[in-house]
């Protein structure tokens, strides 16, 4: 990941840049399909968005945390966080999937469009 791990405020200030960037690449893709397309499409937009926000939200945090860290206790927060993260993206997805009326493409599509504020980001950087 890009995250300046060990900097105080450096990885905290780059945690919330993204996960604000994300919140707005969600919000403008609910939006989208709220004006476009109706209710139940931004509604599976908009949980697509949380199930790849709030996971993030958690490595985030758990990353942040590793001020003045040795190296192995550094890589065992970044396994640890991983873990935590995919847990929590299978366990939104499944209650999700439980929901009535969800519209696939606007969920993965608002899930694909949170995640790829990493890509540019890496690209930015």
């Amino acid at each position: 990941m890009f995250l300046r791990v060990g900097a105080a405020d450096g990885t905290l200030l780059t945690v919330k840049k993204i996960l604000i960037c994300q919140l707005l690449v969600i919000v403008t893709v609910f939006l989208g399909f709220a004006v476009v397309l109706g209710e139940d499409y931004a509604r599976s937009s908009l949980l697509g968005g949380m199930a790849a926000l709030i996971p993030n939200a958690y490595f985030g945090i758990k990353i942040s945390r590793l001020r003045n860290a040795c190296p192995r206790q550094i890589l065992n927060a970044f396994y640890v966080g991983e873990a935590g993260k995919l847990a929590l993206t299978l366990a939104f997805f499944i209650v999700i999937f439980q929901m009535s009326n969800i519209k696939v493409l606007p969920l993965l599509g608002s899930y694909a469009a949170a995640l790829s504020v990493f890509w540019f980001a890496l690209l930015i950087r």
